[in-house]
């Protein structure tokens, strides 16, 4: 009988599930506490320094403990991506123009990614979708609402679409700050080279009106790169946007 139920409550997102079991002494921790745990071991080492054991120690408990409160590591997951995405802030008023309103709230939901980059490590699970994210969702709908021409399931491929273009543009983002100078400058003098020696006349023509400063990042002095690769997150998106929300031609 014990192990029906477990199967029951493995097979119930946590979100549908008691804050804890409903057998074991009285709970001296709470699913918040777990959380704040995880993204703190997260923050520090990454997603893969994340398992119940280390969140049990972080908490100077038993792993067995945290059974109570949470069915593995998935569990713990699902709750730190909804926390993390949780720190967005929603209580920005639409201006009903859905390309602004979803320009901004692409850029802070880059904010919360910079701030997170372990976000960026769990793997794409469409229905993996806490409080917090149907809350980010019903606010990017409530931006398209204004869009007629698209249908509801043309408003949900676009949101879709513009959250795999804030995670890439974070993951480029980060890789550069990460990214020593000295191999940013000698990737430039190549492709200078490169295009210096012939043989790649389009690209010298993309590149003729010459290179453009990257913003310094982590205390580095900015690094010469091609204008597209430079390309602010903003003007970036804002095009993927308009894009996204033209009418389709007519057949």
């Amino acid at each position: 009988m014990a192990d029906e139920e477990d199967r029951a409550t493995e097979a119930v997102v946590v979100w549908e599930r008691p804050e804890r079991g409903a057998r074991g002494p009285a709970p001296e921790r709470s699913r918040e506490q777990l959380t704040a745990a995880a993204i703190g071991l997260a923050d520090a080492g990454g997603l893969a320094a994340v398992s119940v054991r280390q969140v049990a120690r972080e908490l100077g408990t038993g792993p067995a403990s945290l059974y109570r409160y949470v069915a593995g590591r998935d569990d713990l997951v699902d709750l730190m991506v909804d926390a993390a995405t949780g720190e967005v802030d929603l209580d920005v008023g639409l201006t009903g123009d859905p390309v602004v309103d979803l320009l901004g709230l692409a850029a802070r939901t880059q904010e919360v990614h910079l701030r997170h980059p372990w976000l960026l490590e769990v793997a794409p699970e469409a229905l993996r979708t806490g409080p917090r994210g149907l809350d980010h969702l019903e606010y990017a709908l409530r931006a398209l609402e204004p869009v007629t021409e698209l249908t509801g399931p043309g408003k949900l491929e676009a949101v879709a679409v513009l959250n795999a273009l804030v995670a890439m543009l974070s993951a480029v983002e980060l890789r550069a700050r990460r990214s020593p100078t000295g191999r940013q400058a000698a990737q430039s003098a190549y492709l200078d080279a490169v295009v210096a020696r012939g043989g790649h006349p389009l690209l010298a023509g993309a590149l003729a009106d010459g290179a453009v400063r990257e913003p310094a990042a982590a205390g580095h002095p900015g690094t010469e790169v091609p204008p597209r690769a430079a390309a602010p997150f903003e003007r970036v998106v804002r095009r993927v946007l308009v894009g996204l929300l033209a009418p389709e031609p007519a057949a």
